[in-house]
């Protein structure tokens, strides 16, 4: 086989072209793991066998929910894809509600989950859906596992009927409904068929960094359940790479140190908590330590691309990374060169001073209705630029509206919304998908995202505001961990904002300053808003007068998923927030 145009061809494709003694690894009992491309063809063919003597038909869905990352699912995936069926993954953070939602809405007929977590709240919902049956992939006392379907499947009579109904998928199929996680109401079910994922891989491929005849480890741990990750590791196996999935989130400096990844996917935030960990440790330094850190900081902060500073700041970052910068690699494994950020806007500064420590962070961006990626950065070939998303993949058309949004045309664009064509209906207009974004496409074709269509405001006063643009330029403070920016209708804009607890409370500590460590005593402290105050009179320094933050209040809860203050991708439920903070925001506005 030559041609990939189904999600289940990219193994198939890795065992001709690259076949990988390591293509999937995952850490079970403190061991890492490896599942070759072999055994991952042969235990995917033998869950295909097992769901079709359990009576899967073509397009049932079964849905898999997994807290971590892990070699099960991709196998489950191909398993399930081959047999004609589609793949429903589920974020495992959403709540036990929103589950029997996604179960239902979906018709999924089997569940596989990870851990006990997830499982809790599915047996508090199954009995209200139409699941026949839960596997884990962990062992769990009371629910079936995973490899009594392996077993099942060992038999390999039926595998003809597993060749048959592979062969009856067209690349115009439907292969998988992944429910978006809104910012407002229930999620919507992006339906993507084959070709719509397989093409976004293949155009996609060409602008990863892989190096010719090497086999390239990534380290990967964003949630494989959203789009973003999961079409990366289709690229991945179809470059025949090992994929190590990271233990946690919070293990990810452990696990690269373990494993010495040379790539990996990272949202901003988290490249805001690594960088704000690395500066907090800095603060500890003292004399010429300190002095040669933040000397090499301040260099990564003018950093630009392909040498444009001159020799002469080459000869000085040269040193900067040979004392300082070689530091902040080693703690990321030593082999990281490339970070792929998605998902949400990232600081340009953060690119910078990424990028001069030499692991360069390709910004892109895309949305779940396009497969996701319509355009994404690379170091080679001039298609990098700091504060842009890169350069519009091939086949993927990008055409900015005369009120300046974002449409997308391409064979990435979805088959819809499932179940429901009038929500589909009004976000196409032909073959154009309206992404709510704004944006602008530069003369050398690089886009840029400004803002959300749907999230700039006006004023009282009839001024436009776009809070994105305040927001990220606070949310460059190691103070602010949150904020919105709000004031539709208002006279001013104003600002709710979460701070970064953390940091604060080892500032106080510094400081030696007599301010209690609780969240609310914190926000109620006037040094603490003072503090702030100065953050966002540097901030408002960049904008016209009627963009300013006049006020702000602090929030003294953690803004999370489990508390409804974001989505699982990270996104702020806007309306929610400001329901939550109602009494705040009269405070701002109207004053007793």
């Amino acid at each position: 086989m030559t041609e990939v145009t189904r999600l289940f061809d990219f193994p198939y494709h890795q065992l001709k072209n690259n076949p990988n003694n390591a293509a999937l690894v995952t850490k079970y009992n403190g061991e890492w793991i490896k599942t070759s491309t072999q055994e991952y063809i042969d235990k995917a063919n033998a869950i295909s066998r097992a769901l079709l003597k359990l009576g899967v038909n073509k397009n049932d869905k079964i849905a898999l929910i997994s807290t971590t990352n892990r070699t099960e699912w991709n196998i489950m995936d191909i398993g399930i894809l081959q047999t004609g069926a589609q793949n429903i993954p589920i974020y495992p953070t959403i709540s036990a509600e929103d589950y029997e939602y996604v179960l239902n809405h979906s018709e999924s007929i089997y569940c596989f989950v990870s851990d006990e977590e997830v499982l809790e709240k599915v047996n508090k919902v199954k009995k209200n859906t139409s699941i026949k049956e839960v596997y884990s992939f962990n062992k769990i006392d009371g629910c079936k596992h995973y490899s009594e379907l392996l077993e099942l499947g060992k038999d390999t009579l039926n595998q003809d009927e597993v060749e048959a109904r592979k062969n009856d998928v067209k690349p115009s199929d439907l292969a998988t409904i992944i429910y978006t996680s809104g910012t407002t109401g229930k999620p919507k079910g992006v339906m993507l068929s084959h070709w719509n994922i397989t093409s976004n891989a293949l155009d996609s491929s060409p602008r990863v960094p892989f190096k010719e005849g090497t086999t390239t480890k990534v380290l990967s741990f964003l949630p494989i359940c959203h789009v973003f990750e999961r079409v990366l590791i289709y690229v991945y196996q179809y470059a025949g790479n090992s994929i190590y999935y990271a233990e946690a989130i919070d293990k990810i400096g452990d696990n690269a140190k373990e494993i010495k990844p040379n790539m990996m996917s990272v949202v901003p935030r988290l490249l805001e908590k690594v960088y704000d960990k690395i500066m907090a440790k800095a603060e500890e330094l003292t004399g010429i330590k300190k002095a040669l850190f933040y000397w090499a900081v301040s260099l990564g902060e003018i950093w630009e691309p392909y040498k444009k500073n001159g020799a002469w700041y080459e000869l000085k970052l040269s040193i900067a990374n040979k004392l300082i910068f070689s530091k902040w690699r080693e703690a990321l494994g030593g082999e990281l060169h490339t970070m792929v950020s998605g998902s949400a806007a990232l600081q340009p500064r953060l690119t910078r001073i990424f990028s001069a420590a030499g692991m360069q962070v390709m910004e892109g961006y895309g949305l779940t209705e396009t497969s996701p990626v319509v355009s994404v950065g690379k170091y080679a070939d001039n298609m990098f630029k700091v504060g842009c998303v890169g350069i519009p993949i091939n086949n993927v058309e990008v055409k900015i509206a005369d009120d300046g949004e974002i449409l997308i045309k391409g064979p990435n664009v979805m088959l819809g919304y499932y179940k429901d064509p009038e929500k589909t209906e009004s976000v196409m207009t032909g073959n154009y998908f309206h992404t709510g974004d704004k944006g602008e496409i530069d003369a050398d074709g690089f886009l840029k995202i400004t803002g959300r269509k749907k999230e700039m405001f006006k004023t009282s006063g009839g001024k436009y505001i776009i809070p994105t643009l305040l927001e990220n330029e606070l949310k460059q403070s190691r103070f602010i961990e949150q904020i919105m920016v709000i004031g539709e209708g208002e006279k001013m804009p104003a600002a709710l904002i979460q701070p970064n607890f953390e940091f604060i409370q080892e500032w106080i500590e510094r400081k030696k300053l007599s301010i209690e460590n609780s969240y609310e005593d914190i926000c109620n402290s006037e040094i603490i808003q003072a503090r702030i105050q100065k953050e966002v009179d540097a901030c408002n320094k960049k904008f016209g007068k009627w963009e300013q933050i006049k006020r702000f209040e602090l929030t003294p809860d953690i803004w999370s998923i489990d508390s409804g203050h974001l989505t699982p991708t990270m996104k702020m439920k806007r309306a929610i927030i400001k329901n939550m903070y109602s009494e705040l925001i009269e405070k701002i506005y109207r004053p007793s």
